[in-house]
């Protein structure tokens, strides 16, 4: 049996590495004066692998991933990264269907957006609309940075995201991206766990990544802001952010986090409800919009439904 997504461990950084599949598992292995080192990856129990520079991958590998459910996602130089969902084929689509209702219905989705932004807020007034809801979010933002930019000792912090002038970014920047970074993969997998959509945003749109981008803000301020902030100072503050960050991941057990409140967000009603493990065999059902779904695999041609004239 696999873990659960909300089990799994958070992510696994990799640079300058050729990861393989032997006849054991997984490997990361890289030349050396002294021969080939290996280190075995624990495949089954990671959300996502962020493939740094200098990565490659051979193709067995990547079946092996996918079998797992196991998000991929490319870092190149510069910040600039690309993702490779991976959906269990076998994976119900209760969530995905949850989703879909709730953001093809206007009226609903509104509500979804306004409870994403709740949930940033201890208190929010009845009656706040959704783009006071955004102003509120990015005075929220701003405090935030200039109360950690007191706290830290710096005298002015401007965030900035630019790959083409990477290496001249301060510290906390680099920090910044490159943690949000992880948070998107990390998001990313649980989505792809789920059967969800990544691209069905409900505040975000126009993007593949746009309920990526919906539910990672729900923990910035939380995690990877604060600990930007904390690496002011910090020779590598890309590499120290990964390393922190996967520490408090797991200390703070995100993946449940992330899990329950998808659900709760768009779906209240069905919160807590287990996400269903990919079964060992396709179940696929029939719509029918009195009956409800129905049995696949069956044969209907004897119903008294099927007796029209043709």
């Amino acid at each position: 049996m696999l873990p659960r997504v909300a089990d799994s461990l958070s992510f696994l950084y990799v640079e300058t590495v050729r990861i393989v599949q032997d006849d054991t598992g997984i490997c990361a292995q890289v030349e050396t004066p002294l021969g080939v080192e290996r280190v075995y990856l624990p495949t089954a129990s990671l959300s996502c692998v962020l493939l740094g520079p200098g990565t490659s991958i051979t193709q067995p590998a990547l079946a092996t991933f996918a079998r797992h459910g196991t998000t991929l996602v490319c870092v190149g130089a510069g910040g600039v990264r690309s993702y490779a969902g991976i959906t269990p084929a076998q994976l119900t689509t209760d969530w995905l269907e949850h989703q879909a209702r709730a953001w093809a219905d206007p009226d609903e989705r509104l509500r979804v957006a306004v409870r994403m932004y709740e949930h940033r807020f201890s208190a929010v007034p009845p009656g706040t609309t959704l783009a006071q809801l955004r102003g509120l979010e990015g005075q929220r933002v701003k405090a935030l940075y200039k109360m950690l930019a007191t706290k830290h000792g710096i005298a002015r912090f401007r965030r900035a995201y630019d790959p083409a002038d990477w290496d001249d970014q301060d510290p906390v920047n680099l920090a910044l991206s490159a943690a949000n970074a992880a948070l998107y993969g990390i998001v990313h997998s649980a989505i792809m766990a789920m059967g969800c959509a990544p691209g069905l945003g409900f505040i975000h749109s126009g993007s593949q990544m746009a309920f990526v981008y919906d539910i990672a803000d729900l923990y910035k301020a939380k995690s990877t802001i604060p600990l930007a902030f904390s690496l002011a100072g910090s020779m590598k503050p890309e590499r120290d952010a990964r390393l922190h960050l996967r520490e408090e991941f797991r200390l703070i057990r995100l993946m449940p986090s992330i899990v329950s409140d998808i659900q709760r967000m768009i779906a209240p009603e069905a919160a807590g409800d287990p996400v269903p493990p990919a079964q060992a065999t396709d179940i696929v059902q029939l719509w029918d919009p009195e009956l409800g779904a129905l049995p696949g695999g069956v044969n209907y041609g004897d119903d008294s439904a099927a007796d029209v004239p043709w």
